[in-house]
């Protein structure tokens, strides 16, 4: 059994259990009315500006541990690290609830919701603006039954492992991220998944350089022998393995966005390479 397939077994049964103790039209009811009081900019929408304005998006992420590394840190207050992330200029946050291998819950995604959500006052007007950074959640999506948590903690975008999802689990789940009012990110390692991924209807698609059936193989490779597959008004992404401003800058000019997570955990100050990152200006820019 490969380390994916453990992943997809353990999530079922934790779905499996959570139904037993609230149904699925009580928790999508949640999220539905989640979604009415959720502010812009959406995950999308973010990444769109920051590459129209010609440089890379950053989505830096909260996650405490790696099946690949193990323990990465100790995050006390998630929140109190997303706030650094968005001080030092991060497009989006992302933040794990997958528990036994990347050490997320729910919980810490609804802390870190309302922590990057700011109120702006300006001297003429009485009623504030209120600044949002979209949040990413991140787990092994098996079922529909976990976008809806996700969606009724108050995320503004999920992520889908294509490889774990079959043809019309995933067209479903893309269908109900979207009903929800979230953004499904849609990721994958193989040609074949990334295919899938790429048609599923998602407006931003992944390359995840790690590959999730042996955790500790990585193919830097990956992003640039797919990123041609993808339509011409997707946002691309590319996941896993990016450390440094040369990684980035050694990234395909298609990518739109980059997700950090254990160099910015390990870091004894994230906001440095958050901005370095942000600066990172590749060839090809949004029209």
């Amino acid at each position: 059994m490969s380390f994916l397939e453990r992943l997809v077994r353990e999530r079922r049964a934790d779905v499996a259990a959570a139904r037993a103790w609230h149904p699925f039209e009580q928790v999508k009811h949640a999220a539905l009315r989640a979604a009415m009081g959720r502010g812009a900019p959406r995950f999308v929408d973010a990444l769109r500006e920051r590459r129209a304005s010609g440089r890379l998006a950053v989505i830096a992420e909260v996650k405490r541990t790696s099946p690949a590394l193990g323990r990465l840190g100790e995050i006390q207050d998630p929140a109190a690290l997303a706030q650094r992330y968005q001080e030092a200029g991060a497009a989006a946050i992302s933040v794990l609830v997958e528990p036994r291998h990347w050490g997320g819950s729910i919980a810490d995604l609804r802390a870190v919701i309302p922590a990057v959500r700011r109120q702006v006052f300006h001297r003429d007007d009485q009623l504030p603006d209120v600044t949002e950074l979209p949040v990413l959640a991140k787990d092994v999506i098996v079922d529909e039954y976990q976008i809806a948590e996700i969606g009724a903690a108050g995320a503004h975008a999920v992520l889908l492992i294509a490889e774990a999802l079959d043809d019309a689990t995933l067209a479903r789940c893309v269908e109900l991220t979207l009903e929800l009012g979230m953004d499904p990110l849609v990721e994958a390692h193989e040609p074949e998944a990334f295919a899938r991924a790429v048609r599923s209807g998602a407006a931003a698609v992944g390359v995840n350089a790690r590959d999730l059936r042996e955790p500790a193989r990585l193919d830097h490779r990956r992003v640039h022998d797919l990123a041609a597959e993808v339509f011409t008004d997707q946002l691309l992404v590319a996941e896993s393995g990016i450390t440094s401003v040369e990684d980035a800058r050694a990234l395909p000019p298609r990518v739109d966005a980059v997700l950090v997570g254990t160099a910015l955990v390990r870091a004894s100050d994230p906001a440095p390479l958050i901005r370095a990152l942000a600066e990172v200006r590749p060839a090809r820019s949004l029209a």
